[in-house]
Parts: structure tokens; C-alpha cells; sequence
């Protein structure tokens, strides 16, 4: 028995000690282990962060100067080619059948609601991202393409399906044919600021607010010429084309 027991004794005590060798490695680099990217410390190393070349003046500034100018130039353009008549054909919406007047001051009403709604996602947006360029910038190609596609649908249609009616109600005011037109060229370059935002930089911002605005304010505008005219027939502007037969019926005895 003890000549069984005494080589295990044996060979116990001869166990190797553990090497000092091996564990060496673990602790050879400590510097780039240690490093905590979530502390405030400044990172030692220049080549860790790369940041992209910073953009030529002649495209952050020139750029949306462009496209302010490509805006203007668009409106010059239709003007030229397409002159205000004072000959166009006379139309005056109240005469319309009451389904047709119906129609269109609910369609007007309900592109005005979704107008709100764009407009509420624009603020949600930025109140998550913080700006407009962090949130174009986060958006893929295939995004930004697909949204560039369905605004462009969009605005198209309302301000056709708006801008028709208000055009033929007010034909005889030069100023009012100016509304349709450049809300519309507004939008298209609206659209347009979206890829400078995000491809060329944040200074296309501004351009994306002043046509933001300049839309808005044309497509209320022929909002509330429709509204007035098509639900509220007595009231009269000074924009009516019929003012004076509808004053002179007014004051006339019954």
C-alpha cells in the first residue's frame, strides 16, 4: 500500500511552479487597454480620430448662394415665358355647382392639415436630433431619396389641386399669379437644400427655412382666398373681381 501511495506523494511534490514568463503579456500594454473612451480625458493618440477635410468656402457658402440664385432665376424664367394676360378666361368660383365648391374647400382644408403635420415632424425632428444637418446627415441615400421622391409628389399636387382654383378665381390681380408659382418653385428648392444639407453643408439650412416659409405663406394665402370666396359668398374683398355688381346688388332697394 505505502509502495502505491508514495509515488503520488512524490509526484505532487514535484508539481512545476507556475511560470512568471506567461504572465507577462497581459500587462506589456496597458496604455491602449486602459483607455476609457467614456471619461473627459483628451485622447494622447492623433491618429485614433480622423476627421473628413474641411469643405472649400466656394461650396459652404457659394453653394447656397447658388441655389438662392437658381430660385430666383426659376420665377424670372416663368415670368418671361409665361406673361401676365389681363385676357385670360373668366371664371368665378361661386357660380360653381355646390359639389364642385364643396370638394374644393375640403381638399384645400385637408392639404392644410397635412401641411400641419409636416410641419410638426420637422419640429419633432430637430427637437431629437438637434438640427436639421445632424438629422439629414443620420439619413441613408436610400432615405433621403425616397423622401425627396414623396415631398416633390406632394407639394406638386397640392399646389396644383390649390393653386388652380385661386389662380382662375383672382386672374384679374397681377400680384395673385405670382403665389401659385413661386410657392411652387419654392418647394422644388426646398427639396433641393435637403441634399446640400447633408452631401455639401449645414449652411444650406438657411435656404431650406426661407423657402419653408416662402411656401408657407403662399400656400395660406390661397388657402384663405378659397375659403373666403367658396364658404362665406358674402363677404366681399377688395380682391373680388364681381365687387362692384355684388356692392351695387347690396345697396340696391328690395
Amino acid at each position: 500500500m505505502m509502495a502505491l501511495v508514495s509515488p503520488l506523494l512524490f509526484a505532487a511534490d514535484e508539481s512545476p511552479a507556475p511560470s512568471t514568463d506567461k504572465a507577462a503579456p497581459a500587462t506589456s500594454d496597458t496604455s491602449k487597454d486602459s483607455f476609457d473612451f467614456f471619461s473627459d480625458q483628451p485622447v494622447a493618440a492623433s491618429d485614433i480620430v480622423q476627421l473628413p477635410p474641411e469643405k472649400p468656402t466656394w461650396q459652404t457658402i457659394g453653394g447656397p448662394i447658388a441655389l438662392l440664385a437658381f430660385f430666383f432665376a426659376l420665377n424670372l424664367v416663368i415670368w418671361r415665358l409665361v406673361p401676365f394676360s389681363s385676357h385670360s378666361i373668366d371664371i368665378n368660383l361661386r357660380h360653381f355647382p355646390p359639389a364642385a365648391k364643396r370638394g374644393i374647400a375640403m381638399a384645400v382644408v385637408i392639404f392644410g392639415i397635412a401641411f400641419v403635420f409636416g410641419a410638426s415632424e420637422i419640429s419633432y425632428q430637430l427637437n431629437l436630433h438637434g438640427s436639421a444637418s445632424a438629422y439629414f446627415e443620420q439619413m441613408s441615400l436610400g432615405k433621403l431619396i425616397a423622401f425627396s421622391h414623396a415631398h416633390l409628389f406632394g407639394f406638386t399636387t397640392s399646389f396644383f389641386i390649390v393653386g388652380i382654383p385661386f389662380s382662375l378665381q383672382f386672374n384679374q390681380l397681377r400680384v395673385y399669379q405670382w403665389v401659385f408659382p413661386v410657392g411652387l418653385a419654392a418647394s422644388l428648392v426646398d427639396v433641393m437644400s435637403w441634399w446640400g444639407i447633408k452631401y455639401v453643408s449645414a449652411n444650406f439650412e438657411w435656404i431650406s427655412l426661407f423657402c419653408g416659409l416662402l411656401f408657407t405663406i403662399s400656400y395660406g394665402w390661397m388657402l384663405i382666398g378659397l375659403l373666403r370666396v367658396l364658404l362665406f359668398p358674402e363677404v366681399i374683398w377688395g380682391s373680388d373681381k364681381d365687387r362692384a355688381e355684388r356692392l351695387a346688388k347690396r345697396q340696391a332697394p328690395k
